[in-house]
């Protein structure tokens, strides 16, 4: 193969010399070679390209509750739930702290903990998770949103828990969350960030050009956002299989996306510039999982209990206490 770089001529004027540092032209040795063969720069950027590419696609580790195989920044589960208590205060201290002693929050406990030994009684044959699930309702009252923290550590906004009314709304979306920790979508995001970083540094080192490096950090980023919406989907069909088994109707998680798509305002943004599906395309997935439900889980639709489902929730009230902050992330997710 032919390659674009200059090639030593092999006429050489008259007088014409080159010292040991390259001085005069021509060829020069060290990073930059220039001549016949590969520059090693370009070698170097490769083998950090292949490095990474090598340590992120032949590390994988088993799910300890599904049984897949995964790739993962850390295969055991112990600094899976470190790294989530550890990041748990100082979380809650951006929403405002957490809501404490009070009927609301001991309802968002109450519900997380029964989709948890649904989770375990169908995957785990009643056995005890490898995640000691937390659920935590926050004072938020501006920000409508639900996370996870690795290693089980679950919360919930004011902002969401005031808007969601029903009892089944509220297992909608911590059974989604749920499924974050469940299929390691925060460790399986660390893997990625890690060989992303790689995939940047070669592509520098090897192009020595800040306008290829910045077109594949952007690659790289349109990547990671694809497979983001492919995590919330996935997290979407957690919700749907747990619902039901503890006597929640999943036809509720798609009210809570009708809930979340009004308090977004109807803004819309195209959805391959979004970490998170449209809308509609998160309605289908749910509408399609309830369907496989008789052929996945036979006989779990039966045991959705309509009035637990539509129980209103107990407003949240003046007398909840938040607790203080706690040690930074940037040690934890570079932010």
């Amino acid at each position: 193969m032919a390659f674009p770089f200059p090639q030593m001529s092999r006429r050489r004027s008259a007088g014409y010399s080159r010292s040991a540092f390259g001085r005069g032209g021509g060829s020069r040795s060290g990073f930059g070679q220039r001549g016949k063969g590969i520059p090693i720069r370009l070698l170097i950027g490769l083998a950090i390209v292949a490095f990474s590419l090598f340590s992120y696609y032949f590390k994988t580790d088993a799910n300890p509750i599904t049984g897949e195989e995964q790739r993962v920044a850390l295969d055991d589960e112990a600094d899976e739930v470190a790294i989530g208590l550890q990041a748990a205060p100082q979380m809650a201290q951006q929403h405002g702290g957490f809501i404490e002693n009070t009927a609301a929050s001991a309802l968002v406990d109450q519900v997380g903990e029964e989709l948890v030994r649904g989770m375990e009684e169908v995957w785990l044959d009643n056995g005890q998770s490898p995640y000691p699930f937390e659920f935590h309702l926050l004072q938020d009252p501006k920000t409508v949103n639900a996370f996870a923290l690795p290693g089980g550590q679950v919360f919930i906004t004011r902002a969401l828990y005031d808007r969601l009314e029903t009892r089944g709304r509220l297992a909608g979306v911590l059974g989604h969350e749920i499924g974050h920790v469940i299929a390691r979508h925060g460790n399986q995001r660390m893997a990625e960030q890690k060989r992303n970083q790689g995939i940047m540094s070669g592509v520098a080192v090897a192009s020595g050009s800040m306008n290829t490096a910045r077109m594949a950090q952007l690659a790289v980023q349109v990547s990671s956002m694809a497979h983001g919406r492919e995590q919330e989907l996935e997290s979407d069909k957690w919700g749907v299989r747990l619902m039901p088994i503890v006597g929640y109707n999943p036809e509720d998680l798609i009210e809570v996306m009708n809930i979340l798509e009004a308090a977004s305002g109807g803004s819309k943004q195209p959805e391959f510039a979004s970490t998170h599906p449209s809308p509609d395309n998160r309605r289908q997935t749910i509408a399609d999982a309830i369907a496989d439900l008789p052929q996945e889980l036979p006989g779990v639709l039966d045991r959705v209990d309509m009035r637990k489902t539509d129980e209103p929730l107990p407003p949240i009230g003046r007398s909840s206490r938040s607790r203080g902050p706690g040690p930074s992330l940037r040690d934890l997710f570079g932010g």
